[in-house]
């Protein structure tokens, strides 16, 4: 006869769960809504370990990175890879699920009627360039009516620093038949407070816009949740 199974030392895997209580199961059963953080993490995890069901192993992930998902989708995937339990495949799994919700997002905002104000831009940008570690700098064309017309990658640089070609932005303007410019880059250092060189160069498309009838309608310095305005801080 079968010995019965002893459960007390051993920790059960998801199969051996209650069915309402499987993350997939309960997703089929109530929606999104109904799992939590670590569950739905576990779905793309797909399996655990031997020590760890997937569930429990989503929620070690997000305690290294305080619980946020925010945090955990900044780190590379060279740290993920590294947790015990996580390997290449989980991380890049992961990564592109966290990659398509920030596509989602920009596409969303991009294809909004207008771009009325400041926060607009940030929501439109802060997840192309806001947790980048090389500053990018990006122009954002309008029509009269503020309507995007395209956004564009005008320079990759490195840490501290991208060199900016004034007649790229207009070249770029004029060739979309855009009226208005929003410049927009990112500060991988944490400060979003504009350098001497990010002034000088603001003060030279501004001027550069003027001779082609373009208005320069800001320029906004991001850092993943903070922003730097020369509109709002009175320096356009």
């Amino acid at each position: 006869m079968n010995e019965p199974r002893n459960y007390e030392n051993r920790k059960l895997t998801i199969k051996e769960w209650s069915v309402q209580d499987r993350p997939r199961e309960k997703y089929a059963k109530n929606g999104a809504v109904a799992l939590s953080d670590a569950e739905l993490i576990a779905i793309l995890l797909r399996t655990g370990n031997t020590a760890e069901s997937a569930v429990d192993l989503a929620k070690k992930l997000l305690a290294t990175s305080g619980n946020s998902l925010n945090a955990l989708s900044d780190m590379s995937l060279r740290d993920l890879s590294r947790i015990k339990g996580i390997g290449q495949a989980k991380a890049i799994a992961l990564l592109t699920a966290f990659e398509l919700g920030k596509r989602i997002r920009a596409e969303k905002v991009e294809e909004s009627l207008q771009i009325l104000n400041s926060r607009d831009v940030v929501n439109l940008m802060q997840d192309k360039i806001a947790h980048l570690d090389h500053e990018e700098f990006w122009a954002i064309y309008l029509s009269q009516a503020n309507r995007i017309l395209q956004t564009c990658q005008i320079s990759k640089g490195g840490i501290s620093s991208t060199g900016v070609d004034t007649r790229i932005v207009i070249q770029e303007a004029v060739l979309n038949k855009a009226t208005q410019i929003i410049l927009c880059h990112n500060h991988p250092s944490g400060s979003v407070r504009p350098s001497r060189a990010d002034i000088q160069l603001t003060e030279k498309l501004h001027h550069a816009a003027e001779l082609m009838d373009l208005i320069l309608v800001d320029h906004i310095i991001i850092h993943k949740e903070r922003y730097y305005s020369f509109v709002e801080e009175g320096r356009l």
